[in-house]
């Protein structure tokens, strides 16, 4: 479990976040949604440490994060996988050892065991028998998978992704979804997920809270957002759905 309590983030002496609490649950795709600038990217990056809080704080646990030195947030890192938009595989290594890079970095395991880790990642994800290939050899969604893999590598208690859709079509990002998922309920991790794709939030949604402005403005799941009296958000919701139309157009 992640909790959140009062957080306020600026850069610059502008106000970026203002007063978010939330709660993230284990074993449920807990989601942040929101149109860009709205601060859900700087939420992200605040809770797994990339950005200095200015006031609040960050619970892992009963473990208060954000006070913790660089050692100590360390070890609590080692239990995070992160799922970057664009994947961010390396382009210089193979697929293999894209995935075997964080055992590489936090562990002391022999190469047998980390192989063996790797491959089973692989197949988690269904990756077959691409280990040695390079990440321009694979279409978007297998670069998608192997980042997935790569994340779950460390067998985490948290994930975070970043518009894991992003780029991709319709079909390949609804696998995408289902996957996350899959891997979220079956280890019981508590997984954030940014995103602005209103399919992901009807897929997906089993927790979301909806940002604008730096602000919380709404909580619940996908069950309740259709039915929101929430302003800003069904106007999230519509303009959504009209760049979706536009692009099919």
């Amino acid at each position: 479990m992640i909790t959140v309590k009062n957080l306020y983030k600026s850069f610059n002496n502008k106000q970026v976040l203002t007063d978010i609490s939330v709660t993230f649950e284990p074993g449920k795709t807990n989601l942040i949604i929101g149109q860009s600038g709205s601060g859900k990217t700087v939420l992200l990056k605040s809770i797994v440490g990339l950005h200095e809080i200015d006031k609040g704080e960050i619970w892992f646990g009963d473990i208060l994060f954000n006070t913790l030195d660089f050692r100590s947030k360390k070890e609590i890192r080692k239990q995070m996988g992160m799922l970057f938009q664009g994947s961010a595989l390396f382009d210089s290594l193979t697929v293999a050892q894209n995935v075997r890079f964080p055992l590489d970095m936090f562990t002391n395991m022999t190469m047998k065991e980390k192989t063996e880790r790797v491959n089973f990642c692989l197949q988690r994800v269904n990756i077959i028998n691409a280990n040695h290939l390079y990440p321009a050899e694979l279409s978007g969604g297998m670069r998608k998978r192997v980042a997935i893999a790569r994340a779950i590598a460390l067998n985490p208690k948290y994930l975070f992704c970043d518009e894991p859709n992003s780029g991709l079509d319709p079909i390949t990002a609804s696998l995408i979804d289902a996957l996350i998922k899959e891997i979220t309920e079956e280890y019981n991790m508590t997984t954030i997920i940014n995103t602005h794709d209103l399919n992901s939030v009807l897929e997906i949604g089993e927790k979301i809270i909806f940002i604008s402005d730096g602000l919380k403005y709404w909580e619940g799941t996908k069950n309740d957002i259709m039915n929101t009296s929430c302003r800003a958000l069904n106007e999230f919701i519509f303009a959504n759905a009209m760049a979706k139309h536009l692009i099919k157009k």
